[in-house]
């Protein structure tokens, strides 16, 4: 089983700090617009939300992972539901490499495997070095052109 990059675990803590930075915000000025109460609660809150954010991208970082197994794709993720997933190679319609901008100044890609299926059946695997993220898109694709041939329908 593969991991991620270690450096991902500070783009899903940032992500959570400004989520928690917003809603902090939006909290202290109501506080202070309609409530006699005191700021520093909505500092503590605040706290709490970041430091809950740090302990997530943590966990998550430990029980993220992916393998290339012989017939399909498998992932396990998640922190409080774990979900593991398999993607059979035949239903891989292609496979892109992505890097936002907030990736590429850390340093990392991922790429995103899209399924034949349902709407939402997509699976995105981040936090790669974006060496790492060209060969799993070119190994996955490959794989996916091979179980062509053996696909039964």
């Amino acid at each position: 089983m593969e991991s991620l990059h270690p450096r991902v675990r500070l783009l899903w803590a940032g992500r959570w700090a400004i989520s928690a930075t917003v809603l902090a915000a939006i909290v202290g000025f109501l506080v202070n617009r309609f409530l006699d109460a005191p700021l520093v609660l909505v500092a503590a809150g605040w706290f709490v939300l970041a430091v809950l954010g740090v302990v997530h991208a943590v966990l998550a970082h430990r029980i993220w992972g992916f393998d290339l197994q012989d017939d399909a794709l498998f992932l396990v993720r998640g922190v409080l539901t774990r979900t593991d997933t398999s993607v059979p190679y035949v239903r891989v319609q292609h496979v892109d490499t992505t890097r936002g901008p907030v990736e590429r100044t850390a340093g990392l890609a991922s790429v995103v495997v899209y399924t034949a299926g349902s709407r939402g059946a997509d699976i995105t695997i981040p936090g790669l070095r974006p060496e790492r993220a060209t060969e799993l898109r070119e190994r996955l694709r490959d794989l996916a052109i091979e179980s062509e041939a053996t696909d039964a329908v």
